[in-house]
């Protein structure tokens, strides 16, 4: 059983100062240690609050978020993460503010930063725009902070951008850390993500980027399954083949649900496309997909991952 005296000398003996007042954008921007440091935080942090210990590092302050798009998990979770280290949370309503007047992105940035140590953003609606105007805001409170005009440079946080998921990986990795006893354990083991049409909404590219952006660095075997046509950003692939040949692991992509889930030891599925063969996707009626889930779900039941929840994977 580990002790907080654990987590303090882990993370003693790691290099993550870079990572103080920095930002969070892409988890393969991050060194091994530095996303180590983050996991063992987390273990401390939980450790703690099971323990009844307290967590908080601030006796004032504001978390500010900004959901550009829909959000449950990754909203509860930013709040809760907050109220942990004593922010109380203001989330900014981009309608009811002066954005909708016509303000500047540094106009807000700023505005939104006094008194502010975190921002937490999530957009990823649009290739090109999110990760895009995360760096922006950055940009307009670093220069803030120059100028004089803010005290201090609140750190952002990408909540899920066009381009990665960082929050949500991190949190499944630890998860699958956890299952199989220690990071030195999932050298070998086979990852499936599964990347396909839901009837329910567009699926951003974020989450299956980022699981093969970050799995890959584990010496894991990570194969992209996803029917023609859904291919992911060429530039993403290349960071996952580069992770795999690092950490002496494998990435390849496969059209075929089969083929993918053989011998595989975690399934993560980001939508329940129909089973082999993937038919047009796009020619699917509603009905048509929700029976050809619901019979892909059933059949790869038994060898489902849990992330984060312990109980059905997220559509």
């Amino acid at each position: 059983m580990k002790t907080l005296q654990d987590y303090i000398d882990k993370l003693n003996s790691l290099n993550f100062k870079e990572m103080y007042e920095n930002d969070f954008f892409l988890t393969w921007e991050k060194t091994d240690e530095e996303l180590e440091a983050v996991w063992t935080m987390a273990d401390a942090l939980r450790y703690m609050r099971e323990n009844n210990i307290s967590t908080k590092v601030f006796e004032s302050g504001l978390g500010i978020s900004l959901f550009r798009d829909n959000s449950t998990r990754t909203r509860f979770s930013f709040a809760s993460a907050c109220n942990l280290l004593g922010l109380e949370v203001q989330d900014l309503d981009e309608g009811k503010s002066q954005v909708a007047h016509g303000e500047t992105v540094r106009e807000t940035a700023n505005m939104i930063s006094f008194m502010a140590d975190v921002i937490g953003i999530r957009d990823d609606m649009y290739i090109g725009k999110g990760n895009a105007y995360m760096h922006e805001v950055v940009d307009a409170v670093t220069q803030g902070h120059k100028d004089g005009i803010l005290e201090q440079k609140p750190t952002l946080v990408n909540l899920q951008c066009d381009i990665d998921h960082p929050t949500q990986c991190m949190a499944d990795m630890l998860h699958i850390i956890h299952e199989f006893g220690g990071v030195e354990n999932l050298k070998g083991k086979k990852l499936a993500m599964t990347w396909a049409y839901s009837p329910s909404y567009g699926k951003p590219l974020s989450v299956p980027q980022g699981v093969v952006g970050l799995m890959t660095r584990m010496g894991m075997e990570v194969v992209l399954a996803h029917p023609e046509g859904y291919e992911i950003m060429p530039e993403v692939e290349e960071v996952a083949k580069k992770n795999a040949e690092a950490s002496g692991g494998s990435f390849r992509v496969s059209h075929d649900m089969a083929d993918a889930f053989k011998d595989a030891d975690i399934v993560y599925p980001k939508s329940w496309a129909p089973l082999q063969p993937w038919r047009s996707v796009r020619t699917c009626t509603e009905r048509e997909t929700a029976r050809e889930s619901r019979r892909w779900r059933k059949s790869c039941w038994p060898r489902m991952q849990s992330t984060r929840t312990g109980a059905a994977p997220r559509s």
